[in-house]
């Protein structure tokens, strides 16, 4: 599927100008010169095909209670499925993904409070397969606001 420009100004207010309000695709498709209809087609049609891998929004986790790290694991790769899903199914797990090298499996995780943060990762730290964990506190947020202008 080639990208039209009608479908790289839509990625384009995608990814920084989603309206607040009622009704968020009426108002890009006005924005845009067409319907509503037309834009909630095309936003399903660029998810399916791989364009677009979620829609959201971003919350100072910081300003909300939150306390965040970034893990690194080192797995056994026969057990790099089974630990990612175990690793998902954590509520407090925003993401995570493989990596070459030693340490070969990394996700962040946001929670509470200290105790609640230690308890997961001594749960993934004694699952079949993780060899050992880094738990990589920062010491400094730098928040980067990356955007592709596509036209």
């Amino acid at each position: 599927m080639e990208l039209s420009n009608f479908d790289k100004s839509l990625l384009n207010l995608l990814q920084g100008n989603l309206p607040v309000c009622k009704r968020p695709f009426a108002e890009m498709a006005a924005k845009l010169g067409t319907d509503e209809n037309f834009v909630l087609n095309r936003v399903r049609e660029l998810k399916a095909a791989g364009y677009l891998r979620r829609i959201g929004t971003f919350f100072n986790s910081d300003n909300l209670g939150y306390r965040g790290t970034l893990v690194a694991l080192e797995v056994e790769p026969s057990e790099i499925c089974a630990v990612a899903q175990a690793v998902n199914g954590y509520s407090e797990v925003t993401h995570n993904y493989e990596r070459e090298g030693k340490f070969n499996l990394w996700f962040t995780l946001l929670t509470l409070n200290a105790d609640r943060e230690s308890s997961i990762l001594q749960e993934i730290k004694s699952m079949r397969g993780v060899e050992d964990m880094i738990n990589l506190k920062s010491n400094k947020k730098f928040k980067i606001n990356v955007q592709f202008k596509l036209q």
